[in-house]
C-alpha cells in the first residue's frame, strides 16, 4: 500500500466506525464486516471479495497504533483527499505548495524539500513522500521505505514492514497449515506452525517492502483470525472438549470414546461417581509445537433424559426411595451464610 493510498481510501468509512472510534470498537466493526463479506459465504463474487480485502486493508491501518496516527496525520495534512501533484497543483487536487503553504505561512520552499540537484515527485521544491513520512516516525511502519542520512550523502535502507490480516479455521489454526495471500499486489505462500491462536501475529523475514538498492527488504506483520469451532477450544498447547454421559454411565462408571482432532479417537475412562462437570485429562493427545505437547481435557456432562416411561421410571423411583436419606444441597445454606 502507498503513501498516495493513504490519501485516497477513508479506512474509517471502509469499517464503518467515527475517527474517535476506541479500538475494541474498531476490532468489534472488522469482524462484522469480515464475517459478512468472506469468500466463503459468497463464492465466485469478485465485488464481495475486492470488499473483503479493503476491509483487511482497513483494520492492518487502524488496528496498529502507530499506523493509525502516521494514517490520521498524512489524510489531516491533504484535507482528506490531496494529492501529492507536481508543480503548483495537479488533477487529482491540490499540491505540495498549496499544502503547506497553508500550514507552514509561507512558499512551498519555506518546507524543507529535497537536497538540491535531487530531483522528485513535487520538483526541486517540494518535498517527496519520503519526507513527508520521515515526519509521522521515519521510515517504518505503512509508509514507503525512505533513505538513511549517512554523513553528507543518503544511503539505502532497509525496506519498510507491512501489515496484513488472514482469517483461518480452529483446525487450520491447531495443526498448521500453508496458506495462500496477496499483499500488496504480491502473491505469496507462508507455513501457519501448529498451535496459533486468535490475534497472534506472526512475522514474515523479508515479505515487506523491497529496500532501496542492495538493502534487504522489510518484514510482513501477519495477523491471524481464527475461526471458533462447535467442539473444540484451545488452551495453550491443551486441546479442550466436552463429552456426554449418561446418568448411569456416570454412576457406574464407564470407558467411552473421544474424537482427536487429527481424526483418530482415545478411549478415556470415566470412574464411578463421576459429576458433571469434572474435568479428565489424557497426557500427550493436545496440540503438538516445536516446544511441546499439550494434552487433552475431557470434561464430562452427565445427560439427563427428557422422556423417562415405564420400566425406567420405576427404576428411578426405586433410586430416589434407597437414597432418601442423602441431601446433595447438605450445608449449602451455611456455606451460603458465611
Amino acid at each position: 500500500m502507498s503513501s498516495q493510498d493513504w490519501l485516497d481510501k477513508d479506512f474509517y468509512a471502509v469499517l464503518g466506525v467515527s475517527k474517535d472510534a476506541s479500538a475494541p470498537e474498531i476490532k468489534k466493526a472488522y469482524r462484522t464486516q469480515a464475517r459478512k463479506y468472506h469468500p466463503d459465504h459468497h463464492p465466485g463474487d469478485r465485488k464481495a471479495e475486492e470488499r473483503f480485502k479493503e476491509i483487511g486493508e482497513a483494520y492492518s491501518v487502524l488496528n496498529d497504533e502507530e499506523q493509525r496516527k502516521q494514517y490520521d496525520a498524512i489524510r489531516a495534512m491533504g484535507s482528506g483527499g490531496a494529492r501529492f501533484a507536481a508543480g503548483q497543483g495537479g488533477a487529482g487536487g491540490a499540491g505540495f505548495e498549496d499544502v503547506f503553504s497553508s500550514m507552514f505561512g509561507g512558499q512551498g520552499g519555506g518546507f524543507p524539500g529535497p537536497a538540491p540537484g535531487r530531483g522528485g515527485p513535487g520538483g526541486a521544491g517540494n518535498p517527496d513522500l519520503d519526507d513527508i513520512m520521515r515526519m509521522f516516525g521515519g521510515q517504518g511502519g505503512a509508509g514507503p521505505a525512505g533513505f538513511q542520512s549517512n554523513g553528507g550523502g543518503r544511503a539505502p535502507a532497509k525496506g519498510s514492514d507491512i501489515s496484513a490480516r488472514t482469517r483461518i479455521s480452529f483446525r487450520d489454526a491447531a495443526l498448521g497449515t500453508e496458506i495462500r495471500l496477496t499483499v500488496d499486489g504480491r502473491g505469496l505462500t507462508t507455513r501457519i506452525p501448529a498451535g496459533v491462536h486468535d490475534g497472534q501475529k506472526i512475522r514474515l523475514r523479508g515479505k515487506g517492502r523491497p529496500g532501496q538498492g542492495s538493502a534487504p527488504a522489510g518484514d510482513l506483520l501477519l495477523t491471524l483470525d481464527v475461526d471458533e469451532h462447535p467442539v473444540w477450544t484451545s488452551d495453550g498447547a491443551n486441546l479442550r472438549l466436552t463429552v456426554p454421559v449418561s446418568f448411569d454411565e456416570a454412576v457406574l462408571g464407564c470407558t467411552v470414546p473421544v474424537p482427536l482432532l487429527d481424526g483418530g479417537s482415545v478411549s478415556v475412562k470415566v470412574p464411578p461417581g463421576t459429576p458433571s462437570g469434572r474435568t479428565l485429562r489424557v497426557r500427550g493427545k493436545g496440540l503438538t509445537t516445536k516446544k511441546t505437547t499439550g494434552d487433552l481435557l475431557v470434561t464430562v456432562q452427565v445427560a439427563v433424559p427428557t422422556h423417562v416411561e415405564g420400566a425406567a421410571k420405576q427404576a428411578v423411583e426405586d433410586l430416589r426411595e434407597a437414597l432418601a436419606e442423602e441431601d446433595p444441597r447438605d450445608g449449602l445454606a451455611e456455606a451460603a451464610a458465611g
